[in-house]
């Protein structure tokens, strides 16, 4: 939920459950006595808008920290640890939420589920870390709002969507914003091969993140989301696992999650940017509109590359801050066209 127009597990999988969203009802578990949908009868002034905008700050401040936690853990050990934890923490959330399906649940669709969370977050996520350490927050903000344009073009090749004049133009002012930012006055300290593959890793896990998501587009609209999270959650870790198996440093990498310098960036940014983001992103679709909720998500970038400059004391200059402008207008463009 590493994950922002990425991860996250966040605000990109709203084109694929609007239907599903408007039918859910989330209650808690009896011994709770309280039901979510009390809220609902307060009416609390912009209650979903608030939700989806701190999960944009939530999720870019996750960011901020898997940077940090990246500089010494590596990072398939990284994605593991995430997704173990959050695994472990959805368990008595999907009973206090009473989102349990798996007993009936098609078994084509938990194996779909699985291999969509093997790619989409097990694989994903992985070389998102890996583009991450590779361009600093800030680049890897402004690359990573190619993924609706992964999501559009995937969706006309395998839904039979269509794609109107004007999400073309959000996708070159996306394709602009990009090699404005990847120009050698705009890339700052970058050097040339950290630069070429932070834009290979981070273009191979957005279309990763993003087959993963369309591939399961269909079951979104009629299974439980929290329960299909935590599938997906299971799938990634059970791709770690066999990658780890059998790679040949696997005993450094798991070493690399000891390094007492990183744990709390590791256990914080895992908890922030997995379990917390994607909650509070999943109560912002329930108590506002689809499109107001994704609109406000769309804004983590915004905040990474904020938290990128202050926090990480990453280097802002006029190349990059016209291309995340850029970027996200064209984000918009394309999503909401």
């Amino acid at each position: 939920m590493g994950k922002s127009c990425r991860n996250s597990p966040l605000n990109k999988t709203f084109i694929s459950i609007n239907f599903y969203l408007k039918h859910w009802r989330i209650s808690f578990a009896p011994t709770v006595k309280i039901k979510l949908n009390l809220l609902q009868e307060v009416q609390i002034p912009y209650l979903g808008e608030t939700l989806s905008l701190l999960t944009a700050i939530v999720w870019a401040f996750a960011v901020i920290l898997f940077k940090k936690s990246g500089e010494t853990v590596h990072p398939i050990a990284l994605n593991s640890f995430k997704n173990l934890l959050a695994v472990v923490l959805f368990i008595p959330t999907l009973y206090i939420f009473g989102g349990t399906y798996l007993g009936k649940a098609p078994v084509n669709d938990i194996l779909l589920l699985l291999l969509s969370g093997a790619l989409g977050i097990g694989i994903a996520d992985t070389l998102f870390f890996k583009c991450l350490n590779k361009l600093g927050a800030g680049m890897t903000a402004i690359i990573d709002c190619f993924y609706s344009p992964f999501i559009i073009v995937l969706s006309i090749i395998f839904l039979g969507e269509s794609l109107t004049a004007i999400q073309v133009f959000g996708v070159v002012l996306i394709i602009s914003a990009v090699l404005t930012a990847t120009h050698p006055k705009g890339r700052g300290d970058i050097n040339r091969n950290d630069l070429l593959w932070g834009i290979i890793w981070g273009i191979l896990s957005i279309a990763s993140n993003a087959i993963g998501l369309v591939m399961i587009k269909p079951i979104l609209e009629y299974s439980p989301l929290l329960w299909a999270v935590e599938v997906r959650l299971i799938g990634g870790v059970i791709i770690l696992m066999l990658v780890l198996l059998f790679h040949p440093l696997r005993r450094k990498i798991i070493l690399s999650l000891y390094s007492s310098k990183s744990w709390r960036y590791t256990i914080s940014s895992s908890f922030f940017g997995t379990y917390l983001a994607m909650l509070l992103w999943l109560a912002g679709m329930k108590f506002t509109q689809a499109s107001i909720a994704a609109a406000l998500n769309q804004t983590s970038n915004i905040f990474i590359f904020i938290f990128a400059a202050f926090i990480l004391k990453e280097k802002i200059n006029l190349q990059r801050t016209i291309a995340i402008i850029v970027a996200v207008i064209g984000v918009f463009i394309v999503t909401f066209a």
